[in-house]
């Protein structure tokens, strides 16, 4: 469905199901984002992070557990992803 935000909420708030806004809530497993962000057509997973586009996109509605889960499948998949292009690498 279509994400709601809060008036003067930070704009990766999303209203929850219940439609109260919790972006004031601390995240406590932190994102395995390292700003190298490119898909490999094949697997489906980020070079950078080894997540899915839809892991991605939800990770800041997920909660801890799902993320801890999260967490726990990105060395089996980045190890199975082909090296980084250098010039992604150098460049980040």
């Amino acid at each position: 469905g279509a994400e709601l935000t809060r008036p003067g909420a930070p704009r990766s708030c999303a209203a929850t199901a219940g439609g109260v806004c919790d972006h004031r809530r601390p995240m406590s497993v932190a994102s395995p984002c390292r700003n190298i962000c490119l898909m490999h057509e094949q697997s489906g997973h980020c070079l950078g992070c080894g997540r899915t586009l839809d892991e991605i996109a939800l990770w800041s509605v997920l909660d801890d557990d799902d993320k801890r889960a999260v967490w726990a499948l990105l060395p089996a998949r980045r190890a199975a992803l082909p090296p980084l292009p250098l010039a992604d690498a150098d460049s980040r």
